[in-house]
Protein backbone atom coordinates (compact mmCIF):
# COMPACT_ATOMS: atom_id res chain seq x y z
CA UNK A 1 0.00 0.00 0.00
CA UNK A 2 2.86 2.40 0.70
CA UNK A 3 4.27 1.68 -2.77
CA UNK A 4 0.92 2.59 -4.38
CA UNK A 5 0.82 5.81 -2.34
CA UNK A 6 4.31 6.69 -3.57
CA UNK A 7 3.25 6.11 -7.19
CA UNK A 8 0.21 8.33 -6.71
CA UNK A 9 2.34 11.14 -5.30
CA UNK A 10 4.63 10.82 -8.32
CA UNK A 11 1.53 10.81 -10.57
CA UNK A 12 2.59 7.46 -12.03
CA UNK A 13 -0.22 5.33 -10.57
CA UNK A 14 -2.29 3.52 -13.18
CA UNK A 15 -5.25 1.17 -13.14
CA UNK A 16 -2.88 -1.67 -14.00
CA UNK A 17 -0.99 -1.17 -10.74
CA UNK A 18 -4.22 -1.30 -8.76
CA UNK A 19 -5.39 -4.40 -10.67
CA UNK A 20 -2.14 -6.25 -9.91
CA UNK A 21 -2.37 -5.37 -6.22
CA UNK A 22 -6.02 -6.53 -6.08
CA UNK A 23 -5.14 -9.84 -7.70
CA UNK A 24 -2.25 -10.38 -5.29
CA UNK A 25 -4.43 -9.62 -2.25
CA UNK A 26 -7.47 -11.51 -3.52
CA UNK A 27 -9.84 -8.51 -3.37
CA UNK A 28 -11.61 -6.32 -5.85
CA UNK A 29 -10.05 -3.22 -7.42
CA UNK A 30 -12.69 -1.09 -5.71
CA UNK A 31 -11.41 -2.24 -2.30
CA UNK A 32 -7.84 -1.23 -3.20
CA UNK A 33 -8.98 2.24 -4.33
CA UNK A 34 -10.88 2.59 -1.03
CA UNK A 35 -7.78 1.60 0.96
CA UNK A 36 -5.73 4.16 -0.93
CA UNK A 37 -8.20 6.88 -0.02
CA UNK A 38 -8.12 5.87 3.67
CA UNK A 39 -4.31 5.75 3.65
CA UNK A 40 -4.09 9.30 2.26
CA UNK A 41 -6.22 10.54 5.16
CA UNK A 42 -4.52 8.46 7.87
CA UNK A 43 -0.98 7.19 7.47
CA UNK A 44 -1.66 4.43 10.04
CA UNK A 45 -4.17 2.83 7.66
CA UNK A 46 -1.35 2.07 5.22
CA UNK A 47 0.20 -0.33 7.72
CA UNK A 48 -3.01 -2.36 8.06
CA UNK A 49 -5.02 -2.10 4.84
CA UNK A 50 -8.55 -3.37 5.09
CA UNK A 51 -9.11 -2.28 8.67
CA UNK A 52 -11.56 0.44 9.46
CA UNK A 53 -9.90 3.84 9.56
CA UNK A 54 -9.64 5.50 12.93
CA UNK A 55 -12.04 8.31 13.49
CA UNK A 56 -12.91 10.53 16.40
CA UNK A 57 -15.30 8.83 18.80
CA UNK A 58 -14.57 5.24 17.76
CA UNK A 59 -14.96 2.87 20.70
CA UNK A 60 -11.75 1.28 21.94
CA UNK A 61 -11.10 -1.26 24.65
CA UNK A 62 -10.22 0.45 27.92
CA UNK A 63 -8.72 -0.85 31.16
CA UNK A 64 -12.23 -1.09 32.59
CA UNK A 65 -13.35 -3.35 29.75
CA UNK A 66 -10.27 -5.55 30.17
CA UNK A 67 -10.96 -5.92 33.89
CA UNK A 68 -14.58 -6.86 33.22
CA UNK A 69 -13.51 -9.39 30.61
CA UNK A 70 -11.30 -11.04 33.21
CA UNK A 71 -14.10 -10.93 35.78
CA UNK A 72 -16.67 -12.51 33.44
CA UNK A 73 -14.22 -15.00 31.87
CA UNK A 74 -14.37 -13.43 28.40
CA UNK A 75 -18.19 -13.25 28.25
CA UNK A 76 -18.78 -10.14 26.10
CA UNK A 77 -22.55 -10.12 26.67
CA UNK A 78 -22.02 -10.10 30.46
CA UNK A 79 -19.51 -7.24 30.07
CA UNK A 80 -22.09 -5.27 28.05
CA UNK A 81 -24.74 -5.80 30.74
CA UNK A 82 -22.31 -4.63 33.44
CA UNK A 83 -21.39 -1.51 31.48
CA UNK A 84 -25.07 -0.76 30.88
CA UNK A 85 -25.85 -1.13 34.60
CA UNK A 86 -22.99 1.17 35.54
CA UNK A 87 -24.14 3.79 33.03
CA UNK A 88 -27.65 3.62 34.52
CA UNK A 89 -26.14 4.39 37.93
CA UNK A 90 -24.24 7.33 36.47
CA UNK A 91 -20.83 5.65 36.72
CA UNK A 92 -19.83 6.01 33.08
CA UNK A 93 -20.91 6.55 29.49
CA UNK A 94 -23.41 4.19 27.85
CA UNK A 95 -21.63 1.32 26.09
CA UNK A 96 -21.91 0.66 22.36
CA UNK A 97 -23.93 -2.19 20.96
CA UNK A 98 -22.88 -5.77 21.53
CA UNK A 99 -21.62 -6.25 17.91
CA UNK A 100 -19.55 -3.08 18.19
CA UNK A 101 -18.12 -4.27 21.50
CA UNK A 102 -17.24 -7.61 19.86
CA UNK A 103 -15.47 -5.88 16.99
CA UNK A 104 -13.52 -3.62 19.34
CA UNK A 105 -12.34 -6.57 21.43
CA UNK A 106 -11.25 -8.54 18.36
CA UNK A 107 -9.47 -5.46 16.97
CA UNK A 108 -7.72 -4.20 20.11
CA UNK A 109 -6.86 -7.49 21.83
CA UNK A 110 -4.68 -10.24 20.47
CA UNK A 111 -5.90 -13.87 20.50
CA UNK A 112 -3.52 -14.59 23.37
CA UNK A 113 -4.90 -11.72 25.43
CA UNK A 114 -8.47 -12.83 24.82
CA UNK A 115 -7.62 -16.40 25.75
CA UNK A 116 -5.76 -15.25 28.87
CA UNK A 117 -8.66 -13.10 30.09
CA UNK A 118 -11.05 -16.01 29.54
CA UNK A 119 -8.99 -18.96 30.77
CA UNK A 120 -5.90 -17.68 32.53
CA UNK A 121 -2.19 -17.80 31.84
CA UNK A 122 -2.18 -21.42 30.70
CA UNK A 123 -4.65 -20.69 27.90
CA UNK A 124 -2.75 -17.56 26.91
CA UNK A 125 0.48 -19.55 26.68
CA UNK A 126 -1.05 -21.66 23.89
CA UNK A 127 -0.85 -18.63 21.59
CA UNK A 128 2.78 -17.84 22.37
CA UNK A 129 5.79 -18.67 20.24
CA UNK A 130 8.65 -20.48 21.97
CA UNK A 131 12.25 -20.76 20.93
CA UNK A 132 14.08 -24.06 20.95
CA UNK A 133 17.28 -24.29 22.97
CA UNK A 134 20.34 -25.27 20.94
CA UNK A 135 21.47 -28.83 21.52
CA UNK A 136 24.67 -28.93 23.55
CA UNK A 137 26.82 -31.89 24.48
CA UNK A 138 26.01 -34.98 26.49
CA UNK A 139 25.61 -34.56 30.24
CA UNK A 140 25.70 -30.79 29.86
CA UNK A 141 22.13 -30.34 31.11
CA UNK A 142 19.67 -32.83 32.54
CA UNK A 143 16.01 -32.21 33.27
CA UNK A 144 14.16 -33.96 36.11
CA UNK A 145 10.50 -34.31 36.93
CA UNK A 146 7.86 -36.33 38.77
CA UNK A 147 4.88 -37.60 36.77
CA UNK A 148 1.93 -39.63 38.05
CA UNK A 149 1.13 -42.48 35.71
CA UNK A 150 -2.56 -42.47 34.66
CA UNK A 151 -2.70 -46.24 35.22
CA UNK A 152 -4.35 -48.05 38.12
CA UNK A 153 -1.98 -50.62 39.65
CA UNK A 154 -2.55 -53.24 42.33
CA UNK A 155 -0.26 -52.43 45.28
CA UNK A 156 -0.69 -55.05 48.03
CA UNK A 157 -4.43 -55.25 47.44
CA UNK A 158 -4.95 -51.47 47.12
CA UNK A 159 -5.51 -49.64 43.84
CA UNK A 160 -2.99 -46.85 43.31
CA UNK A 161 -1.52 -44.70 40.56
CA UNK A 162 2.27 -44.93 40.81
CA UNK A 163 4.64 -42.02 40.34
CA UNK A 164 7.62 -42.01 37.98
CA UNK A 165 10.76 -39.94 38.63
CA UNK A 166 13.33 -39.64 35.86
CA UNK A 167 16.30 -37.67 34.58
CA UNK A 168 16.62 -36.92 30.84
CA UNK A 169 19.67 -35.72 28.92
CA UNK A 170 18.70 -32.65 26.88
CA UNK A 171 21.33 -33.14 24.16
CA UNK A 172 20.31 -36.69 23.16
CA UNK A 173 16.84 -37.24 24.71
CA UNK A 174 18.28 -40.24 26.56
CA UNK A 175 16.49 -41.34 29.71
CA UNK A 176 19.43 -41.43 32.12
CA UNK A 177 17.68 -42.89 35.16
CA UNK A 178 14.20 -43.73 36.40
CA UNK A 179 12.61 -44.65 39.73
CA UNK A 180 9.03 -45.78 40.36
CA UNK A 181 7.19 -45.14 43.63
CA UNK A 182 3.86 -46.85 44.51
CA UNK A 183 2.74 -43.83 46.54
CA UNK A 184 3.53 -40.16 46.50
CA UNK A 185 7.21 -39.50 45.65
CA UNK A 186 9.69 -38.02 48.09
CA UNK A 187 13.36 -37.05 48.23
CA UNK A 188 14.13 -40.78 48.42
CA UNK A 189 12.63 -41.15 44.92
CA UNK A 190 14.90 -38.38 43.60
CA UNK A 191 18.01 -39.96 45.13
CA UNK A 192 17.13 -43.41 43.77
CA UNK A 193 16.62 -42.01 40.26
CA UNK A 194 19.86 -40.01 40.55
CA UNK A 195 21.87 -43.12 41.45
CA UNK A 196 20.34 -44.99 38.52
CA UNK A 197 21.22 -42.08 36.22
CA UNK A 198 24.84 -41.63 37.32
CA UNK A 199 26.05 -45.22 37.78
CA UNK A 200 27.19 -46.91 34.56
CA UNK A 201 27.64 -50.37 36.04
CA UNK A 202 25.11 -53.21 35.84
CA UNK A 203 22.13 -53.22 36.14
CA UNK A 204 22.30 -49.60 34.95
CA UNK A 205 24.13 -48.00 32.04
CA UNK A 206 25.72 -47.78 29.58
CA UNK A 207 24.60 -44.15 29.85
CA UNK A 208 25.63 -42.33 32.99
CA UNK A 209 28.17 -40.00 34.52
CA UNK A 210 27.71 -36.74 36.39
CA UNK A 211 25.92 -33.84 34.67
CA UNK A 212 27.00 -30.23 34.76
CA UNK A 213 23.51 -28.85 35.45
CA UNK A 214 20.07 -30.18 36.39
CA UNK A 215 16.85 -28.25 35.72
CA UNK A 216 13.95 -28.65 38.17
CA UNK A 217 10.68 -26.78 38.57
CA UNK A 218 10.56 -25.78 42.25
CA UNK A 219 9.56 -29.27 43.40
CA UNK A 220 10.09 -29.51 47.13
CA UNK A 221 11.59 -32.99 46.76
CA UNK A 222 14.22 -31.77 44.28
CA UNK A 223 15.02 -28.76 46.46
CA UNK A 224 15.10 -30.58 49.80
CA UNK A 225 18.11 -30.30 52.04
CA UNK A 226 19.20 -33.88 51.39
CA UNK A 227 18.99 -33.66 47.59
CA UNK A 228 20.64 -30.22 47.53
CA UNK A 229 23.51 -31.50 49.68
CA UNK A 230 23.97 -34.47 47.34
CA UNK A 231 24.11 -32.22 44.27
CA UNK A 232 26.59 -29.91 45.98
CA UNK A 233 28.80 -32.83 46.98
CA UNK A 234 28.77 -34.08 43.38
CA UNK A 235 29.53 -30.58 42.00
CA UNK A 236 26.25 -30.38 40.06
CA UNK A 237 24.51 -27.03 39.53
CA UNK A 238 20.76 -27.00 40.15
CA UNK A 239 18.74 -24.56 38.03
CA UNK A 240 15.50 -23.77 39.83
CA UNK A 241 12.95 -22.75 37.19
CA UNK A 242 9.95 -20.54 37.99
CA UNK A 243 6.77 -22.30 38.99
CA UNK A 244 4.22 -23.30 36.34
CA UNK A 245 6.63 -22.90 33.43
CA UNK A 246 6.70 -26.33 31.76
CA UNK A 247 7.91 -24.78 28.50
CA UNK A 248 11.27 -24.05 30.14
CA UNK A 249 11.97 -27.79 30.51
CA UNK A 250 10.41 -29.06 27.34
CA UNK A 251 12.59 -32.18 27.04
CA UNK A 252 11.21 -33.94 30.11
CA UNK A 253 7.71 -32.59 29.51
CA UNK A 254 7.81 -34.08 26.03
CA UNK A 255 8.85 -37.39 27.55
CA UNK A 256 5.90 -37.22 29.98
CA UNK A 257 3.50 -36.83 27.05
CA UNK A 258 5.24 -39.49 24.97
CA UNK A 259 5.17 -42.19 27.66
CA UNK A 260 1.41 -41.79 28.05
CA UNK A 261 0.51 -41.84 24.35
CA UNK A 262 3.07 -44.48 23.34
CA UNK A 263 2.98 -46.86 26.31
CA UNK A 264 0.63 -46.18 29.23
CA UNK A 265 -2.52 -45.79 27.12
CA UNK A 266 -2.30 -49.46 26.08
CA UNK A 267 -2.00 -50.88 29.62
CA UNK A 268 -4.95 -52.35 31.55
CA UNK A 269 -6.29 -49.90 34.11
CA UNK A 270 -5.55 -46.81 32.02
CA UNK A 271 -7.51 -44.12 33.89
CA UNK A 272 -8.14 -41.79 30.93
CA UNK A 273 -9.52 -44.40 28.55
CA UNK A 274 -12.83 -43.26 26.96
CA UNK A 275 -15.70 -45.47 28.12
CA UNK A 276 -18.94 -46.16 26.26
CA UNK A 277 -21.95 -44.35 27.63
CA UNK A 278 -21.93 -41.69 30.28
CA UNK A 279 -20.07 -43.62 32.97
CA UNK A 280 -16.29 -43.44 32.91
CA UNK A 281 -15.75 -46.22 35.47
CA UNK A 282 -13.47 -49.05 34.44
CA UNK A 283 -15.00 -52.47 33.74
CA UNK A 284 -15.51 -54.70 36.75
CA UNK A 285 -13.78 -57.65 35.11
CA UNK A 286 -10.63 -55.67 34.27
CA UNK A 287 -7.52 -57.25 35.78
CA UNK A 288 -4.96 -54.71 36.95
CA UNK A 289 -1.21 -55.08 36.81
CA UNK A 290 0.63 -55.53 40.07
CA UNK A 291 3.37 -53.07 40.94
CA UNK A 292 6.23 -55.40 40.02
CA UNK A 293 4.79 -56.13 36.58
CA UNK A 294 4.14 -52.44 35.94
CA UNK A 295 7.71 -51.53 36.89
CA UNK A 296 9.12 -54.25 34.66
CA UNK A 297 7.12 -53.07 31.66
CA UNK A 298 8.03 -49.44 32.25
CA UNK A 299 11.76 -50.21 32.43
CA UNK A 300 11.46 -52.27 29.24
CA UNK A 301 9.81 -49.32 27.50
CA UNK A 302 12.61 -47.00 28.72
CA UNK A 303 15.17 -49.40 27.24
CA UNK A 304 13.21 -49.40 23.95
CA UNK A 305 13.11 -45.60 23.96
CA UNK A 306 16.86 -45.34 24.43
CA UNK A 307 17.91 -48.03 21.95
CA UNK A 308 15.17 -48.52 19.31
CA UNK A 309 13.17 -45.30 19.08
CA UNK A 310 14.26 -42.77 16.45
CA UNK A 311 12.90 -39.27 17.15
CA UNK A 312 12.74 -36.84 14.26
CA UNK A 313 15.27 -34.30 15.59
CA UNK A 314 17.90 -37.05 15.95
CA UNK A 315 17.87 -37.75 12.18
CA UNK A 316 17.34 -41.48 12.18
CA UNK A 317 19.41 -42.33 15.26
CA UNK A 318 18.30 -43.55 18.65
CA UNK A 319 18.94 -41.44 21.78
CA UNK A 320 21.57 -43.85 23.06
CA UNK A 321 23.38 -43.80 19.70
CA UNK A 322 23.55 -40.01 19.83
CA UNK A 323 24.77 -40.12 23.43
CA UNK A 324 27.49 -42.68 22.75
CA UNK A 325 28.66 -40.88 19.57
CA UNK A 326 29.33 -37.68 21.54
CA UNK A 327 33.09 -37.40 22.29
CA UNK A 328 32.60 -35.29 25.42
CA UNK A 329 34.58 -36.78 28.37
CA UNK A 330 32.52 -38.22 31.21
CA UNK A 331 32.79 -37.58 34.93
CA UNK A 332 32.33 -41.02 36.47
CA UNK A 333 31.93 -41.86 40.14
CA UNK A 334 31.99 -45.22 41.90
CA UNK A 335 28.79 -46.83 43.14
CA UNK A 336 30.03 -46.96 46.76
CA UNK A 337 31.09 -43.31 46.76
CA UNK A 338 27.82 -42.26 45.12
CA UNK A 339 25.88 -44.20 47.73
CA UNK A 340 27.66 -42.27 50.47
CA UNK A 341 26.97 -38.89 48.89
CA UNK A 342 23.27 -39.61 48.36
CA UNK A 343 22.53 -40.46 52.00
CA UNK A 344 20.99 -38.09 54.53
CA UNK A 345 22.90 -36.99 57.63
CA UNK A 346 21.04 -35.64 60.65
CA UNK A 347 24.19 -33.89 61.89
CA UNK A 348 24.35 -35.54 65.33
CA UNK A 349 27.21 -37.44 66.96
CA UNK A 350 26.15 -40.65 68.70
CA UNK A 351 27.82 -43.03 71.12
CA UNK A 352 28.13 -46.68 70.12
CA UNK A 353 26.93 -48.51 73.24
CA UNK A 354 26.67 -52.17 74.17
CA UNK A 355 23.20 -52.19 72.58
CA UNK A 356 24.46 -50.78 69.30
CA UNK A 357 23.64 -47.36 67.83
CA UNK A 358 20.54 -45.57 69.08
CA UNK A 359 18.77 -43.83 66.19
CA UNK A 360 15.24 -42.43 66.36
CA UNK A 361 14.47 -44.38 69.55
CA UNK A 362 15.55 -47.65 67.93
CA UNK A 363 18.63 -49.81 68.34
CA UNK A 364 20.70 -50.83 65.31
CA UNK A 365 23.34 -53.55 65.58
CA UNK A 366 25.92 -55.24 63.35
CA UNK A 367 28.67 -57.83 63.72
CA UNK A 368 31.48 -55.32 63.13
CA UNK A 369 30.47 -53.39 66.30
CA UNK A 370 32.09 -56.04 68.53
CA UNK A 371 34.80 -54.39 70.63
CA UNK A 372 33.91 -50.83 69.53
CA UNK A 373 31.53 -49.89 72.35
CA UNK A 374 32.23 -46.32 73.45
CA UNK A 375 33.24 -45.01 70.02
CA UNK A 376 31.63 -41.81 68.75
CA UNK A 377 29.93 -42.27 65.37
CA UNK A 378 27.70 -40.46 62.89
CA UNK A 379 24.71 -41.97 61.11
CA UNK A 380 23.73 -41.53 57.48
CA UNK A 381 20.56 -43.07 56.10
CA UNK A 382 18.32 -43.30 53.09
CA UNK A 383 15.11 -41.29 53.69
CA UNK A 384 12.14 -43.45 54.75
CA UNK A 385 14.31 -46.61 54.82
CA UNK A 386 14.39 -47.30 58.56
CA UNK A 387 15.52 -50.94 58.44
CA UNK A 388 19.18 -50.13 57.71
CA UNK A 389 21.56 -47.26 58.47
CA UNK A 390 25.16 -46.49 57.48
CA UNK A 391 27.62 -45.72 60.30
CA UNK A 392 30.73 -43.51 59.99
CA UNK A 393 33.47 -42.52 62.40
CA UNK A 394 32.65 -39.13 63.90
CA UNK A 395 36.26 -37.90 63.98
CA UNK A 396 37.66 -39.08 60.64
CA UNK A 397 34.49 -39.69 58.61
CA UNK A 398 35.69 -43.22 57.76
CA UNK A 399 32.95 -45.63 56.76
CA UNK A 400 32.54 -48.32 59.43
CA UNK A 401 29.71 -50.39 57.99
CA UNK A 402 25.96 -50.75 57.93
CA UNK A 403 23.70 -51.68 60.83
CA UNK A 404 20.26 -53.22 60.81
CA UNK A 405 17.30 -52.84 63.14
CA UNK A 406 17.74 -55.06 66.19
CA UNK A 407 14.12 -56.02 66.87
CA UNK A 408 12.47 -55.71 63.47
CA UNK A 409 8.97 -57.15 63.24
CA UNK A 410 8.21 -60.08 60.98
CA UNK A 411 6.43 -59.50 57.65
CA UNK A 412 3.31 -61.15 59.10
CA UNK A 413 3.27 -58.74 62.04
CA UNK A 414 3.80 -55.75 59.77
CA UNK A 415 0.92 -56.90 57.56
CA UNK A 416 -1.36 -57.34 60.58
CA UNK A 417 -0.47 -53.88 61.89
CA UNK A 418 -1.20 -52.30 58.52
CA UNK A 419 -4.53 -54.10 58.31
CA UNK A 420 -5.49 -52.90 61.78
CA UNK A 421 -4.48 -49.34 60.92
CA UNK A 422 -6.52 -49.42 57.72
CA UNK A 423 -9.57 -50.71 59.60
CA UNK A 424 -9.18 -48.03 62.26
CA UNK A 425 -8.84 -45.32 59.60
CA UNK A 426 -11.89 -46.61 57.75
CA UNK A 427 -14.04 -46.66 60.91
CA UNK A 428 -12.85 -43.19 61.90
CA UNK A 429 -13.67 -41.88 58.44
CA UNK A 430 -17.16 -43.36 58.67
CA UNK A 431 -17.71 -41.86 62.13
CA UNK A 432 -16.55 -38.42 60.97
CA UNK A 433 -18.77 -38.60 57.90
CA UNK A 434 -21.77 -39.55 60.04
CA UNK A 435 -21.06 -36.73 62.47
CA UNK A 436 -20.81 -34.14 59.70
CA UNK A 437 -23.79 -35.37 57.70
CA UNK A 438 -26.33 -32.61 58.19
CA UNK A 439 -29.49 -32.08 56.18
CA UNK A 440 -31.39 -28.84 55.70
CA UNK A 441 -34.84 -28.17 54.36
CA UNK A 442 -35.17 -26.87 50.81
CA UNK A 443 -36.59 -23.36 50.49
CA UNK A 444 -37.80 -21.18 47.64
CA UNK A 445 -37.83 -17.91 49.60
CA UNK A 446 -35.18 -16.03 51.58
CA UNK A 447 -34.95 -17.17 55.18
CA UNK A 448 -32.81 -18.84 57.81
CA UNK A 449 -31.69 -22.40 57.15
CA UNK A 450 -33.88 -25.05 58.77
CA UNK A 451 -31.97 -28.02 60.09
CA UNK A 452 -33.61 -31.42 59.60
CA UNK A 453 -33.31 -34.46 61.82
CA UNK A 454 -35.30 -34.74 65.07
CA UNK A 455 -33.74 -36.17 68.25
CA UNK A 456 -35.78 -37.39 71.21
CA UNK A 457 -35.08 -36.20 74.73
CA UNK A 458 -33.87 -39.67 75.76
CA UNK A 459 -31.52 -39.94 72.79
CA UNK A 460 -30.08 -36.50 73.52
CA UNK A 461 -29.53 -37.42 77.19
CA UNK A 462 -27.74 -40.66 76.33
CA UNK A 463 -25.43 -38.95 73.83
CA UNK A 464 -24.65 -36.07 76.20
CA UNK A 465 -23.93 -38.49 79.04
CA UNK A 466 -21.53 -40.45 76.84
CA UNK A 467 -19.79 -37.25 75.83
CA UNK A 468 -19.56 -36.19 79.46
CA UNK A 469 -17.98 -39.48 80.51
CA UNK A 470 -15.41 -39.24 77.74
CA UNK A 471 -14.61 -35.65 78.74
CA UNK A 472 -14.19 -36.64 82.41
CA UNK A 473 -11.90 -39.51 81.44
CA UNK A 474 -9.69 -37.05 79.62
CA UNK A 475 -9.57 -34.76 82.66
CA UNK A 476 -8.83 -37.56 85.14
CA UNK A 477 -5.68 -37.06 87.22
CA UNK A 478 -4.55 -40.40 88.71
CA UNK A 479 -2.03 -38.75 91.08
CA UNK A 480 -4.44 -36.13 92.45
CA UNK A 481 -5.55 -38.32 95.44
CA UNK A 482 -2.56 -40.11 96.97
CA UNK A 483 -2.96 -43.79 97.96
CA UNK A 484 -3.84 -44.76 101.53
CA UNK A 485 -1.12 -45.50 104.05
CA UNK A 486 -0.06 -49.17 104.42
CA UNK A 487 -0.57 -51.02 107.72
CA UNK A 488 1.57 -49.88 110.65
CA UNK A 489 3.52 -53.15 110.74
CA UNK A 490 4.85 -52.72 107.19
CA UNK A 491 8.27 -51.27 106.51
CA UNK A 492 7.58 -48.47 104.03
CA UNK A 493 10.42 -46.75 102.11
CA UNK A 494 10.71 -43.03 102.85
CA UNK A 495 10.08 -42.12 99.20
CA UNK A 496 6.77 -44.00 99.22
CA UNK A 497 5.72 -42.80 102.67
CA UNK A 498 5.94 -39.17 101.52
CA UNK A 499 3.44 -39.86 98.72
CA UNK A 500 0.77 -41.56 100.89
CA UNK A 501 -1.97 -40.16 103.05
CA UNK A 502 -1.56 -40.04 106.80
CA UNK A 503 -3.42 -42.72 108.76
CA UNK A 504 -6.36 -41.60 110.97
CA UNK A 505 -5.96 -41.41 114.74
CA UNK A 506 -7.81 -44.67 115.40
CA UNK A 507 -7.64 -47.51 112.90
CA UNK A 508 -9.01 -51.03 113.03
CA UNK A 509 -6.72 -53.81 111.96
CA UNK A 510 -7.57 -57.30 110.93
CA UNK A 511 -6.41 -58.69 114.37
CA UNK A 512 -8.76 -56.51 116.46
CA UNK A 513 -11.87 -58.30 117.79
CA UNK A 514 -15.18 -57.21 116.31
CA UNK A 515 -17.08 -54.69 118.37
CA UNK A 516 -20.37 -55.64 119.89
CA UNK A 517 -22.16 -52.76 118.33
CA UNK A 518 -21.26 -53.98 114.88
CA UNK A 519 -21.67 -57.71 115.38
CA UNK A 520 -25.22 -57.77 114.07
CA UNK A 521 -24.97 -54.97 111.62
CA UNK A 522 -25.45 -57.28 108.61
CA UNK A 523 -27.86 -59.76 110.30
CA UNK A 524 -31.48 -59.22 111.07
CA UNK A 525 -32.75 -59.59 114.63
CA UNK A 526 -32.51 -57.72 117.93
CA UNK A 527 -29.24 -55.97 118.61
CA UNK A 528 -27.13 -56.73 121.69
CA UNK A 529 -26.87 -54.20 124.48
CA UNK A 530 -23.79 -52.01 124.29
CA UNK A 531 -21.01 -52.80 126.78
CA UNK A 532 -18.90 -50.39 128.78
CA UNK A 533 -16.18 -50.34 126.16
CA UNK A 534 -18.60 -49.12 123.56
CA UNK A 535 -19.13 -45.73 125.02
CA UNK A 536 -18.84 -43.16 122.32
CA UNK A 537 -19.25 -45.72 119.55
CA UNK A 538 -22.96 -45.30 119.15
CA UNK A 539 -22.34 -43.91 115.70
CA UNK A 540 -21.45 -47.39 114.49
CA UNK A 541 -23.86 -49.50 116.51
CA UNK A 542 -26.67 -47.11 117.19
CA UNK A 543 -28.36 -48.06 113.96
CA UNK A 544 -29.29 -51.47 115.40
CA UNK A 545 -30.52 -50.15 118.80
CA UNK A 546 -32.94 -47.63 117.50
Amino acid sequence: MRRLLALRREQKLTTGHVRVAADALGVRERAVWRWLAAAEEDSAAAAAPGERARYHGRFTVTAEVRALLGLWKGNVAAVHRELTARAARGEGDPPPSVPTLHRAIRRDLTPGERAGLAGGEREARKHDVFLARPRGWRNQVWEADHVQAPVLVDVEGATRRPWVTWFVDCASNTVMGVAVTPGHPSRESVLAALRAAVVREEPFGPQGGLPEKVRVDRGRDFLSRTVTAAFNALDVTVEDLPAYTPHLKGTVEGLNRAVESMFLAALPGYARQPRPGRRRARPKDEVLLDFEDFTTRLLDWVAWWNTSHHPGPLKGRSPLQVWEADPTPLRDIGADELWTFTLEDDGRVRLLSTKGVRFRNRDYVAAWMTGLAGERVRVRFMPHHDRRIEVFDAATGRYLGFAELADAATPEQISAVRTARAARTRHLRQDLAAAQRERYAATSRPGKPERLGTVTEAEAGVELAAAGRSDLSRLALPDLIPPAAPPAGWRTPPSLAARTRRAPAETTTADDPPRSGTADTHHPGPAAAPGPDDAGTGASGGGGSR
